[in-house]
């Protein structure tokens, strides 16, 4: 009798211990958001999250990870970084979110920057600026490239066209400021002198003032513009109405369709850095890019009726970075989940090969970027 009721208790035991596992291997994995789907980043926060919902849907279609459906939480910050902060906090404490795909923003990402590493939560973030990575930061990782890579693409097509007098006219957020810094930094390495240098509001609505006193810098060569969202689609506009003839370049903070469409006939000609996304249709055969943007693309467009755009494939990027992470730790803990996604290589996505390390949460070079300009109402590889 005393046997039969040890082996009674240690059964009731070995239950007792396997529930909870059983329970957590059923329950979905919790990807977290914070997406800036209106204000001024709209145009980029919105495609992030539809990109984000119609991928996390195919997933669970097909069986989801590791056995578990994903479950997207998302809150939005209406493009303000003093937001992002608590949505992050929420998503930790209350949500208690597996990981974090978060930060539209350079502004945002930096405001939730200190949860994430006090929590110990890894996150990716969709930001460009370079301070996101650098120095490294144990628990953020991002896939857009930084920039600093932006600024020596169009430095590249500068030098490549003779400029050596280049006007900058920066945008005062984070990604502006950031991007004003690098640029400064790495100008004198291309032989560019910037010969001005002005800045705008994100919600400015006429920068006429300073682009007149950018126009009448002598023997300026052409203008590099800093920004994202609407604000550089102003500046363009207000480019064309004041005249100014000079080559006009942005950064691949506007690397969209929705730049055209507010920038409309003045954003001719504007050259930019980019990743292949926009000029899908236009990579060669062999490119081994080719079908995986062209595929994003043809989803997108099936889902939304709408053309993609970058910020959407930066948040693919990161899903399926994540994901694989997730499989490669075996499941959601946080500190195997952040040591997979260092792990990343070879790893082929719409904005370029990432090949990410412990001292490299980006993990993109140089030619991940093209350069496009635009021609006849829509984007084509410069030339």
């Amino acid at each position: 009798m005393k046997k039969r009721a040890l082996i009674s208790a240690a059964i009731s035991l070995m239950a007792t211990c396997t529930l909870p596992v059983l329970a957590q291997a059923r329950d979905p994995i919790r990807v977290g958001a914070v997406l800036s789907t209106t204000g001024p980043a709209a145009y980029l926060g919105d495609p992030q999250l539809k990109t984000l919902q119609v991928y996390i849907a195919r997933i669970n279609e097909e069986g989801g990870v590791l056995g578990r459906k994903l479950e997207l939480v998302h809150y939005d910050d209406a493009s303000e970084a003093a937001k992002a902060n608590g949505f992050a906090r929420r998503l930790i404490e209350d949500d208690k979110v597996d990981f974090l795909i978060a930060g539209t923003t350079t502004g945002a990402t930096m405001a939730m920057a200190p949860l994430v590493d006090k929590a110990g939560i890894p996150l990716i973030s969709l930001s460009g600026a370079v301070v996101v990575v650098e120095p490294v930061k144990k628990w953020i990782f991002k896939t857009p490239h930084t920039d600093r890579m932006a600024a020596e693409k169009v430095f590249e097509d500068m030098k490549k066209r003779g400029f050596k007098r280049v006007a900058l006219l920066s945008e005062t957020s984070g990604f502006g400021q950031s991007g004003a810094k690098e640029t400064r930094a790495v100008a004198l390495k291309y032989g560019i002198a910037l010969v001005a240098d002005e800045t705008y509001g994100p919600k400015d609505t006429d920068v006429t003032a300073q682009l007149a006193k950018i126009r009448a810098v002598p023997d300026l060569q052409a203008v590099f513009v800093f920004g994202l969202g609407q604000g550089p689609a102003v500046v363009t506009k207000n480019y064309a109405q004041l005249g100014i003839q000079l080559p006009l370049y942005q950064s691949h903070g506007v690397a969209s369709n929705e730049f055209i469409k507010l920038a409309g006939k003045a954003s001719e000609g504007v050259r930019l850095p980019s990743p292949a996304l926009l000029v899908a249709n236009a990579l060669a055969a062999n490119d081994p890019q080719r079908p995986l943007v062209t595929s994003y693309a043809a989803t997108y467009w099936k889902q939304y009726k709408e053309e993609p755009s970058t910020f959407g494939g930066y948040a693919l990027d990161a899903l399926t970075i994540g994901v694989a992470a997730i499989k490669r730790a075996g499941g959601t803990n946080k500190e195997a989940v952040r040591t997979a996604l260092e792990q990343t290589k070879g790893f082929m996505g719409t904005t370029g090969q990432f090949n990410m390390s412990a001292t490299d949460h980006m993990g993109l070079d140089l030619s991940a970027f093209r350069m496009l300009e635009v021609k006849d109402g829509g984007w084509v590889l410069s030339k």
